[in-house]
Parts: structure tokens; C-alpha cells; sequence
């Protein structure tokens, strides 16, 4: 069974009641519920009945003291079955297969499948390509694989089943995590346009565990910066205007009152920058002011890979029924003052777009989440491999 906590020598265990004692070889473990799920899902049950298994086996060894590991590993068999996450009905807690070279890890189809997110497959898809992995080791009669051998083995995998790019992305960005530069992904675009929800997933596939939007910025420094002495840094992006010119109306005194909004918010979008860098850690930050132009992004160059992306709702009428949605998932957004500003928030979205264009920011139209998700995961990693080929031309 997978280590659950410190381990007691046999009669030594401290006495905690109701706690139920794994016993295996004279050492006791504390049965837990938490390792039993993670266990399970590592070979590939999903959460929902994991979590029901773990409470079946927890109610059946109620009253228990100890337990031996066999015949915990029994017990589970008869609740499980054929499950799918085994290939025989067999269920071991300990891993079957060992991943060597700097040091010993256990093989998991889960840990796999997350890093294959990276080469843009679907999370289905990026499962069972770890299954058949975990299928063609076991198949040579092994339970140990090493390191290398098993990327090896992982992109020859993805190039038969999935094909060449995805292959060569998913090398890129293993070297990529081996390199010691980390990733600045930036995602910019409108109010409403889905770039916090994009950022978080992008983050979650790509195992980037810092993402920031521009809005906790801004947020942070409204407390910081009084309205007398920043007016339009206490506005939403799209009536900025109003506190900076009240009665004005047209394209100019809307774009012109974000870029000084932007133009403050950047401080601190530098300052994120600047931490992510003095600590080395990737990061992801979104956020509508984030504006081509503002930020100087060659500083960051030489020593992290930076990316930046504009996500847009080009279909206005998409756009508008959007507001809808965002209205019934947080409670402190008006659908109808989204709608009310809509030509503003099209006025800044165009000025965003000419800026893109110029300043040669790919263009994300966000028509589908998923899509959109795996466009930004596939842009930056071959953002990457030109990065490797450039240095080794260089």
C-alpha cells in the first residue's frame, strides 16, 4: 500500500480511537480513506467512485483494530470486481510498475495523462494513451521502466495514436520543464470574452500553478490609490470614461480613458512579472489590461519564455448572450450592465484587436472553450520548439 504516514513499529502505535491499523511485515500504517481514493484513481476510477469505494471499505473494517494488507487487498477486490482501472481484476497497493533513473517513482497513468495534456489532446484521449503506456510495460513482462526509456516509449505511443505533432509537443515541452526558464503566458481581450476561465484551464493542463488576473491587481490597488488621485482605476474598464469625463461620449474617450486605467494596472502586472521571475515559476495572468504596447515584454525575454495571446468574441451577438451566462454564475455581475456598455466594450475590444494586429499578438476568437483551449496549448509549445530551433541555429 502506498506510504499514508509515518509508519509505527508493530505494538508501538500510538492509541487513537477508532483508528483502524494496516498491518504489513510488523509495520502498521493508519488505514485512510484519502490514500485509498488517490490510490484508485491513479489506475484510472474516477473520483465519484473512488470516494464510494474508500467509504464501503471504511464501514466494512468499522469496529477493526488491525487489519493485514492482504486482507485489506482481498476485501477490496470483492467490492471492486473487474474493475476498469485493472486489465486481470487483480488490485495491488503497491505500484506495479517503478520508474527509475534519478531516483524511484511509481508509474501513474494519471501523472502521465496530465503531462500529456500538454501535447493539446483531449483529457479522454490523453487517458487512454497513458493506458495503452502502462499496457505495452506491462506487456514486456517488467514492472520497472526507466525514465528515458519510458519517454521513448510515451512518444512513439502518441505518434501512432494520436500523430507526429502531438509527439513532437509533448518532447518539446518536457524539455521545456527541464530547461529552467518559466513560461509567462499571457492572455489579454475584453470584459467577457472568457480569458479567466481559459488561463485556469490552460494553467491546470499545462501544470502551471500560478494564475493572476489583472482584476485582483486592480482591485489591490484601488485599497492603495484613492479615487481623487486615480479616478478611472475605480471603473470597470468600460465606463472608465465616465469618471475622467462625465457627458463625453464616442470612440475616443472610451479608449482613451482605458489605456490610462491599463496604463496603471500594468505597475502591478509588472510587478507579478517580476516576482514570477525572482522566484522562477511559470505563470499565467490574464486580464483586460493587459495591452499590446504597455508592457515591455523584451525585459523578460532572455531568461523566460513569454507568450502573448488576445482573446476575442468576434460574433457580437455571442458576445451579448455570453453576458447572460456570466450573469448566473456570479451573483455581483448585472447581465444588463454588461448589455447597457456593450458598444463601449466593442470599442475597446476593436482597439485591443488593431493593437494585436500590429504588434503581431496571435488572435484567439473564443467561439469554442475547448478549441480555444487546445489553440493556446498548441501556440505555446510550438512558440517553444521555435525558441530550440533558433537557439541551436544560433
Amino acid at each position: 500500500m502506498a506510504s499514508q504516514s509515518q509508519s509505527h513499529p508493530s505494538g508501538a502505535a500510538p492509541e487513537l480511537p477508532g483508528r483502524i491499523w494496516v498491518e504489513d511485515a510488523g509495520r502498521r500504517r493508519p488505514f485512510m480513506r484519502g490514500i485509498m481514493v488517490h490510490s484508485l484513481m491513479a489506475r484510472g476510477m474516477p473520483f465519484e467512485d473512488a470516494y464510494r469505494v474508500a467509504n464501503r471499505m471504511r464501514d466494512r473494517l468499522r469496529g477493526r483494530d488491525v487489519v493485514s494488507k492482504t486482507e485489506l487487498a482481498t476485501s477490496l477486490r470483492t467490492l471492486v470486481g473487474a474493475a476498469p482501472f485493472t486489465e486481470d481484476g487483480e488490485v495491488s497497493f503497491t505500484p506495479d510498475i517503478q520508474v527509475t533513473g534519478a531516483g524511484r517513482l511509481a508509474f501513474s497513468k494519471g501523472i502521465l495523462s496530465q503531462s500529456l495534456l500538454a501535447a493539446a489532446l483531449d483529457p479522454n484521449e490523453a487517458f487512454d494513451v497513458a493506458r495503452e503506456i502502462e499496457r505495452a510495460v506491462l506487456a514486456r513482462g517488467r514492472r520497472e521502466i526507466d525514465r528515458g526509456d519510458l519517454r521513448e516509449l510515451t512518444h512513439r505511443t502518441l505518434a501512432e495514436t494520436s500523430g507526429a505533432a502531438a509527439a513532437q509537443r509533448y518532447l518539446v515541452w518536457r524539455r521545456h520543464q527541464e530547461s529552467n526558464r518559466p513560461l509567462l503566458l499571457l492572455l489579454g481581450g475584453a470584459t467577457g470574452v472568457g480569458k479567466t476561465s481559459l488561463a485556469l484551464e490552460v494553467a491546470h493542463r499545462l501544470g502551471i500553478g500560478r494564475v493572476l488576473s489583472t482584476d485582483s491587481i486592480r482591485q489591490i490597488m484601488r485599497i492603495m490609490l484613492s479615487p481623487d488621485l486615480v479616478p478611472t482605476l475605480h471603473a470597470s474598464s468600460y465606463d472608465a470614461w465616465q469618471a475622467v469625463a462625465p457627458g463625453r461620449e464616442g470612440d475616443d474617450v472610451v479608449v482613451e480613458a482605458f489605456r490610462t486605467q491599463a496604463t496603471s494596472v500594468c505597475v502591478g502586472a509588472r510587478a507579478s512579472l517580476d516576482r514570477a521571475m525572482a522566484e522562477n515559476s511559470s505563470l499565467v495572468l490574464d486580464g483586460v489590461a493587459i495591452v499590446p504596447g504597455l508592457l515591455d515584454l523584451d525585459a523578460y525575454a532572455d531568461s523566460a519564455d513569454v507568450i502573448f495571446l488576445m482573446v476575442a468574441a468576434l460574433d457580437e451577438q455571442a458576445f451579448a448572450a455570453r453576458f447572460g451566462s456570466r450573469a448566473k454564475t456570479a451573483q455581483a455581475r448585472s447581465e444588463h450592465r454588461y448589455l447597457q456598455h456593450l458598444d463601449d466594450i466593442l470599442r475597446i475590444q476593436d482597439h485591443l484587436l488593431d493593437l494585436a494586429d500590429h504588434h503581431d499578438v496571435p488572435i484567439v476568437d473564443n467561439v469554442s472553450f475547448d478549441r480555444s483551449v487546445l489553440f493556446i496549448i498548441r501556440h505555446a509549445v510550438e512558440a517553444l520548439r521555435q525558441r530550440e530551433k533558433s537557439d541551436g541555429d544560433g
